[in-house]
């Protein structure tokens, strides 16, 4: 029900309005002025009197914008004209009768643009993204042949009030141009009238529910208390975060930003504190409410080294829409809706460097029951904490972001790093040498790499072969150095990395070489002068004996990669198996010290190392 009384409006009647009146302001020609203001516009004002049963229900009803465009544009006209005279005759009037009519007929015209304005706020205004959400509204909307039509567009002049950083409203995120119209030409006339207040009431009643609806839709549902998400089982709490994270874009970018045009284009003829008061009371809590879940999420959210991809997925979306945020809710009335956005960015950049940190604690804490691999083969912490970092390097964007403010200290010392490996190395270089930009916001990736190397070293000194132990690294590091070359870690850490460790690589090969042949490579060493046939059977007799002696000793070790075993044996082959060639071609054919061939030679050193796990073939099965 309208209530009666004193209205006030944005807007004056103009000059004109009045024009027909004599100057001399007589009261008999202001009733007659009224009673014929009233004779004109009564007939179709009562036409469409709004009662309590088409206000009941929408389906079924008749609409006054649905049956035709012209016959809307006249009675607009009625109320606005009936308006006007009422302005103008007020306090000229003698006849009491005649004001009453006409402010009875004017709240009736009212209560029909009430009533048109909330029908269309809530059957014509889909959101195109997800337009199957409103299948419930569908069927009632169909039956509006006149609606049936409209011309879908973006309001060109609303560019020029955006900043260059504004988000662009694609193809598909257009609103009902037609509708927009009819609505805005409802809310001027109910404006004009002095019925503002009603009007705004009713658009933020019925915007208001849409974009809970439309939240519903999209699979966000209005959040839970903080501590009961504390206590919440992980599995749900993630899928409830996965939930939110498919909402949150189309929530901003769509949902937020079109209400955000349509306040603008139906109340461009009010003040603009308008339109920003209205569309915070339609979108601010529920936008307060969106990231408001993700704040308790993140929360929630325990800080072991393994949850830290759902923070970073939260804080990607939220980076991403920083843009649209801020364009969005630009004004005073929705400043909370960016600081409770913006205030999760704060958070999450503070929490992610937190679980990087334990994530390193727990790699040097490490104490798995493997020790070491009885292969030399690749350790299980070796395979968790590359998997960890290279996914962790798809996030490479957000983290270029957070890790900016978080630099590594190039003073830390590193316990367990090989320098008797590599005498003169200064491990933190290894940290922030590479390649320019990258080494540096990229640090703390190398800084956990080169942690990891550091508790391999630890773990390779519990084997009690030092070949063995060389063996453990190389396959180790390769790994890791394979790792960073097929993942996104090779844009973060950069080539240099790459080629240091790659020369970190060989150097441990060479030294498995040197430790593990040593007797091999004694027994041919100045085998390549001329000797007699008898130093020739008997060097060969102890060059077979130590090979036979290596196998014996590596069965069951492994280079898991192809491309270093193979670099292994060629290594091997071409120290000793010209030497071997020289002595069995001073052998007679028979001879029984010949027991392999070059050959044979040549087929063990190319299947050794082989992660078959029975072990390498003997030189006996590879001669066979």
């Amino acid at each position: 029900m309208l209530r009666k009384g004193k209205r006030t409006s944005f807007f004056k009647p103009s000059p004109s309005d009045c024009a027909a009146r004599p100057a001399t302001g007589s009261e008999p020609f202001a009733d007659t002025l009224m009673e014929e203001r009233i004779a004109s516009v009564e007939p179709l004002i009562k036409k469409w009197a709004a009662d309590s049963s088409s206000t009941s229900r929408y389906t079924g009803a008749a609409f006054l914008f649905h049956e035709g465009r012209h016959e809307a544009a006249l009675y607009l006209s009625h109320v606005k004209d009936l308006h006007s005279a009422m302005l103008c005759c007020t306090g000229e009037v003698s006849n009491s009768g005649v004001i009453v009519r006409a402010h009875e007929l004017l709240q009736t015209a009212v209560r029909r643009l009430s009533l048109e304005f909330h029908q269309i706020l809530s059957s014509h205004l889909p959101y195109p993204d997800h337009a199957e959400s409103f299948s419930s509204q569908s069927s009632r909307y169909s039956t509006l042949s006149s609606f049936s039509d409209f011309e879908y567009e973006l309001e060109g002049k609303l560019s020029t009030k955006k900043s260059a950083a504004e988000p662009v409203m694609q193809e598909e995120e257009r609103v009902p141009n037609a509708a927009v119209s009819d609505i805005k030409t409802i809310a001027d006339c109910m404006i004009a009238c002095g019925y503002g207040k009603e009007c705004m009431d009713i658009y933020k009643i019925v915007r208001r529910s849409v974009v809970d609806e439309e939240l519903y839709h999209l699979g966000f549902e209005r959040p839970i208390d903080s501590w009961q998400m504390q206590k919440m089982d992980w599995k749900v709490l993630e899928a409830k975060v996965k939930g939110w994270l498919s909402a949150v874009k189309p929530a901003v970018q769509t949902l937020f930003y079109v209400e955000r045009m349509l306040c603008d284009r139906v109340f461009t003829t009010a003040p603009a504190s308008v339109g920003e008061s209205v569309f915070s009371h339609v979108a601010r809590d529920a936008a307060v409410a969106l990231f408001g879940f993700a704040e308790g999420a993140a929360k929630a959210i325990k800080r072991s080294p393994e949850r830290i991809f759902c923070l970073l997925d939260i804080y990607e979306a939220v980076a991403n829409l920083r843009l649209d945020i801020e364009f969005t809710f630009s004004s005073d009335a929705t400043s909370t809706v960016r600081s409770h956005a913006f205030n999760l960015l704060t958070k999450l950049g503070e929490a992610v460097p937190v679980m990087l940190g334990n994530f390193e604690a727990a790699i040097q804490k490490d104490s798995s029951k493997q020790s070491a691999v009885p292969s030399g083969g690749i350790h299980p912490l070796t395979r968790d904490v590359m998997n960890y970092l290279a996914l962790l390097a798809d996030y490479g964007g957000v983290l270029r972001d957070i890790l900016a403010d978080w630099p590594v200290d190039s003073s830390q010392k590193y316990p367990g790093f090989p320098y008797s490996y590599f005498p003169g190395c200064d491990p933190a270089t290894s940290i922030t040498a590479g390649d320019g930009d990258a080494s540096v916001k990229f640090a703390r990736f190398a800084q956990l790499a080169l942690v990891l190397q550091c508790k391999l070293d630890v773990k390779a000194k519990r084997y009690k072969d030092v070949a063995l132990s060389y063996l453990f690294l190389a396959n180790n590091l390769q790994y890791v150095v394979n790792k960073v070359a097929q993942s996104n870690l090779k844009h973060l850490l950069g080539e240099h990395w790459v080629a240091n460790h790659e020369s970190m690589v060989k150097l441990y090969a060479d030294n498995y070489e040197r430790t593990g042949w040593s007797k091999v490579f004694a027994s041919s060493s100045g085998l390549s002068v001329e000797i007699s046939l008898g130093r020739a059977k008997e060097s060969l007799r102890r060059f077979d004996a130590a090979l036979e002696e290596v196998q014996a000793k590596q069965a069951g070790w492994a280079v898991t990669d192809q491309k270093l075993r193979d670099d292994i044996a060629l290594s091997l082959a071409e120290e000793f198996v010209p030497a071997h060639r020289r002595l069995y071609d001073g052998c007679p054919r028979g001879d029984p010290v010949v027991k392999f061939t070059p050959d044979d030679l040549d087929n063990y050193l190319a299947g050794m190392l082989r992660a078959t796990g029975g072990g390498s073939a003997t030189v006996s099965e590879a001669a066979s």
